[in-house]
C-alpha cells in the first residue's frame, strides 16, 4: 500500500512548489508594477525620471502593504499609484489561484501514477532476464558457447525473477497500470548490453556456479539502485514519462524495492506484496488533499506562531522547507484528530531527514515539541479516537 508517508512527502513537496510559485509571482509583480513607471519613449514631453522611480517604489510598498492587508492609506497616493497597486495586486492573487489549482489537481494524478512507475521498473528487470535467455537460446542454435561465465545464464534462471512471474500476479498488475513491455524491448536490450553486463557487480554474479535466493534477489536490489535509477539515460527514459519525474524517483525507487523485499521464495507471495495505491484509496486521496489544503490556508496563521517560537531564528532564514514541514507538521496536529501528536512529530521529522538542512532534525523537533505542548494545553490540539484522549 502506498501509505501516507508518500501521501505527506508528496503533499509537501506541492506545498513547496506552491511557496516557490508565490515567490516568482511576487517578484514578477514587483516587475510589472516598476515597468508601469518607466519613462514613455514615445512621450515628447520632458520626463522625471528620478520621480517616476520614486512612485514606483511607492506602488511597491502599497502593493505590500496591502497584500498583507495592513490598511495602508491608499488616499495618500496619486491615483496612478492606487491604480497600479490594486491591479498589481488582482493579478498576483489570479495567478497564485491558477498556480493552486494545477498543482492541487497534479498532485493527485502524480500519486495515481506511481504504481504505473514502479511496475515499469520491476518490468525492465524482469527485461533483463528474459532478453539474456533469448540471447543464450540464440547462441545454443548457432553452435556459440558463450563467454564461458560459471553463470552467465543466471539472470536468466533468477529464482526471483521467475517467481514474480510464476507465483504472483504481476502479469496481470502490468496490464492494469498499463505496462507494456513489448513497448520497452529495444530499451532493454540496449541498456542490457551497455550498462548491466559491464557492470562490475553483474561481472561478479556471473562468477556464482549456483546462486542462492539471496544472491539472486541481492543482484536485483543492485541492478535497481545502481542502474535503473542511477543511470543517466534510463532516468531520462523516465523523466519522458512523468513530468514529476524528480519530486517521484525517490518513492518510485523505494515501491520498486520494496516488490523485492516482500518476496520470500516460500513458494507463496505475502498478501499484498505489491504496494497499492491505498486499501482504502479514497479515504486515504481525503487525507491527502485535506493535509495540503488546509498547510496552504494555514501558512500565514503557523509561520508567525514559528517566528515567536524560534527566539534565535529570524523567520526569514529559517530554510523553505523547514518553514512548510513545520506548518504542515501544526497544521496536522490542530486538523486531524485521529492522530496522535507524536506520529505527526516522528513523520515530519523523518521528511526533514531527507529533504532539508543537516541541522533541520533536531530544529524542528525541538520547535514542534514545544509548539505541540502549547497548542495543547490552550485546547487548540484535541486528540480523540481509539487509544486516544481529548487533550492528552
Amino acid at each position: 500500500m502506498l501509505n501516507r508517508r508518500i501521501l505527506r512527502v508528496k503533499a509537501f513537496q506541492t506545498v513547496y512548489a506552491f511557496q516557490q510559485c508565490k515567490a516568482s509571482n511576487l517578484n514578477l509583480a514587483y516587475d510589472w508594477i516598476r515597468a508601469q513607471f518607466l519613462p514613455d519613449l514615445n512621450s515628447m514631453e520632458v520626463q522625471d525620471k528620478g520621480k517616476l522611480k520614486e512612485e514606483a517604489e511607492q506602488c511597491v510598498r502599497l502593493f505590500d502593504a496591502q497584500l498583507e492587508d495592513k490598511g495602508e492609506g491608499a488616499g495618500e497616493y496619486s491615483p496612478k499609484i492606487r491604480n497600479t497597486a490594486k491591479a498589481a495586486l488582482e493579478q498576483y492573487q489570479k495567478q497564485n489561484d491558477k498556480d493552486l489549482d494545477f498543482l492541487r489537481t497534479n498532485m493527485v494524478s502524480a500519486a495515481e501514477r506511481l504504481p504505473s512507475l514502479y511496475l515499469l521498473a520491476i518490468a525492465i528487470l524482469i527485461g533483463f532476464g528474459e532478453h539474456l535467455a533469448k540471447e543464450l537460446d540464440k547462441r545454443k542454435k548457432l553452435g556459440n558457447q558463450g563467454t564461458g561465465a560459471a553463470g552467465e545464464s543466471n539472470l536468466a534462471q533468477n529464482q526471483v525473477l521467475q517467481f514474480l512471474k510464476e507465483k504472483t500476479p504481476i502479469e496481470q498488475e502490468f496490464v492494469r497500470h498499463h505496462v507494456f513491455r513489448e513497448e520497452i524491448a529495444d530499451e532493454v536490450r540496449q541498456w542490457f548490453r551497455e550498462y548491466v553486463r559491464p557492470h562490475e557487480d553483474y561481472a561478479a554474479y556471473v562468477k556464482i556456479s549456483a546462486p542462492s535466493w539471496e544472491e539472486d534477489m541481492d543482484i536485483l536490489q543492485k541492478l535497481l539502485k545502481k542502474v535503473v535509477f542511477k543511470n543517466d539515460t534510463v532516468l531520462s527514459f523516465f523523466q519522458e514519462r512523468d513530468i514529476n519525474w524528480a519530486e517521484n524517483r525517490p518513492v518510485v525507487r523505494s515501491l520498486a524495492l520494496k516488490v523485492l523485499k516482500n518476496l520470500d521464495g516460500d513458494g507463496v507471495p505475502i498478501e499484498g506484496f505489491l504496494p497499492e495505491l491505498a486499501i482504502n484509496w479514497e479515504d486515504d486521496k481525503e487525507f491527502f488533499q485535506n493535509i495540503f489544503n488546509l498547510s496552504v490556508r494555514s501558512g500565514d496563521e503557523f509561520s508567525g506562531l514559528i517566528a515567536d517560537k524560534a527566539k534565535n531564528w529570524d523567520i526569514e532564514r529559517i530554510a523553505l522547507t523547514d518553514k512548510v514541514i513545520l506548518t504542515m507538521a501544526l497544521t496536522e496536529m490542530v486538523n486531524f484528530p485521529s492522530i496522535p501528536v507524536k506520529v505527526t512529530i516522528n513523520e515530519f521529522i523523518d521528511i526533514s531527514k531527507t529533504y532539508s538542512t543537516p541541522k533541520s532534525k533536531q530544529f524542528v523537533n525541538g520547535l514542534l515539541d514545544v509548539l505541540a505542548k502549547e497548542l495543547t494545553d490552550s485546547g487548540k490540539i484535541r486528540k480523540s479516537g481509539r487509544g486516544l484522549i481529548d487533550n492528552k
